[in-house]
């Protein structure tokens, strides 16, 4: 009995994490589809539809690409952050002195995605360790200037094949790059989990 036990608990926790990496896989499949050096950084506030919005397709920022790739895979970041925040809004940032949820900008900043996938993703370490960022991986840094960013871990190596290359976008459109230690890191999720 206890070996069944543990086998059928076994195959469930294999199965699971299968499922995941197959997710994770998909994400990162998805963030290398949309990569676009055409694409001009613009952070000007848009007006956008909801469910489902995005600014121009010919313009976006580092949190688009978070939000473009997971569109791709099924699931819209726009209203899983809105729905979020309606609920538990005293849990978001207050850096722009908004007093309710804006579905318009929301899920574009990255403080607020970062709170999201703490709460409903699995916050992984920021050790500047190589092996513990895969694919599908979402990780947050800070640059120059206390600018926050963030990108997506994608399933291509660097030149020297010791890290997993980013999809983001810094200014120069939705691009590939061996960035992942560029920058400090400030957090590492899996969503979901």
């Amino acid at each position: 009995m206890k070996k069944s036990l543990f086998l059928l608990v076994f195959g469930f926790c294999v199965f699971t994490a299968n499922a995941q990496n197959t997710f994770a896989f998909r994400v990162s499949d998805a963030a290398l589809g949309i990569i676009d050096k055409t694409i001009v950084y613009d952070p000007v506030y848009f007006i956008l539809p909801y469910p489902n919005g995005d600014v121009p397709a010919n313009k976006g920022v580092c949190t688009d690409v978070i939000i473009r790739a997971y569109r791709k895979v099924g699931i819209d970041l726009q209203k899983e952050v809105h729905e979020d925040m309606e609920k538990n809004f005293s849990k978001y940032p207050k850096t722009w002195g908004l007093k309710k949820p804006d579905t318009n900008i929301d899920h574009r900043r990255v403080p607020n995605l970062a709170v999201f996938f703490s709460t409903f993703g699995k916050k992984k370490s920021i050790e500047a360790n190589p092996v513990l960022y895969v694919p599908g991986d979402i990780v947050t840094w800070i640059l120059p200037g206390n600018l926050t960013h963030i990108g997506i871990v994608v399933n291509k190596k660097s030149a020297d094949g010791k890290r997993f290359l980013i999809v983001h976008n810094i200014g120069a459109g939705q691009v590939l790059e061996d960035v992942l230690f560029k920058y400090t890191v400030t957090g590492h999720y899996q969503y979901p989990k």
